[in-house]
């Protein structure tokens, strides 16, 4: 039988539920790990739950019935947002950011894998009441960023290339138009990455006019998938009328003058009830 304490317990049960967002554990599960009585667990969970809320990180939902359990739900707080998107703005407006054809360099936030992991969890809490099937980005600087974001939300994540790879079959493949260089770009989907009729989520790095956010939704189109929402890391402001209109951004991109290396970001385009309160 084991016999660790219940801070170990309490550590061991908190690592295994954030390691696997969404997922539902018995609580029979823990019972035959620790050899404890079910009311033991009970309590131990309570402990989880309550740390959490207190932290504003998270829920541990319980799911009654006997095929129930427990779940943890990645859920930020509004405090915790604004905080990390503040910071995060600051990292992205320091002058050396500013490369020649006036844009912004994000590559290395992006691929940290402890700043990916806030922005999936921002987007899962953006889009939680969504319950997509999959998430959906384009090669490449959104992959990061969208893998995290399925991590949160418990489901597969699905990449579109530029064209079609030989090494994953048939494909659909439709032309669009970028909506801020309007020239005629392809992007392709293995036929066997989605399933006809799922709900998808979508997710990229940046968001200019908005044109690949709208091909990205014909393509959805063409798998008859339901589009849940556009989840962008940063918009720009110019031009306010994008190609979609449904679509959430963490940050917005007021400047960037290239001349004088000046950024300015701030908050983007959030839902309204995107965090409990």
């Amino acid at each position: 039988m084991d016999k660790r304490s219940r801070s170990e317990r309490v550590v061991t049960m908190t690592k295994i539920l954030c390691s696997n967002p969404y997922r539902l554990f018995s609580l029979g599960y823990f019972m035959e790990m620790f050899g404890t009585a079910k009311s033991t667990v009970s309590e131990d969970l309570a402990v989880v739950r309550t740390a959490m809320e207190d932290s504003d990180t998270g829920q541990v939902v319980t799911v009654a019935g006997a095929a129930g359990g427990v779940r943890y739900i990645p859920r930020l707080g509004k405090a915790a947002m604004a905080a990390n998107l503040e910071r995060l703005a600051q990292q992205l407006a320091v002058p050396e950011r500013v490369i020649p054809g006036g844009y912004l360099y994000m590559a290395d936030l992006i691929c940290d894998p402890a700043v990916a992991a806030w922005i999936g969890e921002a987007f899962a809490t953006v889009f939680a009441n969504r319950v997509p099937d999959y998430v959906v980005t384009i090669e490449t600087k959104g992959i990061p960023l969208a893998l995290m974001t399925a991590r949160a939300l418990g489901v597969p994540m699905v990449v579109i290339r530029d064209e079609g790879k030989v090494t994953e079959g048939s494909a659909v493949s439709i032309n669009y138009t970028s909506g801020s260089t309007r020239r005629i770009r392809t992007m392709a989907l293995a036929r066997r990455a989605l399933p006809l009729g799922a709900r998808v989520l979508l997710i990229d790095d940046f968001m200019k006019a908005g044109g690949t956010a709208r091909g990205m939704q014909d393509l959805m189109a063409e798998f008859h998938a339901a589009v849940l929402g556009i989840g962008v890391l940063v918009s720009t402001t110019e031009p306010v009328r994008k190609m979609v209109e449904d679509y959430v951004s963490l940050l917005e991109l007021a400047e960037l003058d290239e001349q004088d290396r000046r950024v300015h970001l701030r908050p983007g385009r959030l839902v309204p009830a995107f965090a409990r309160d």
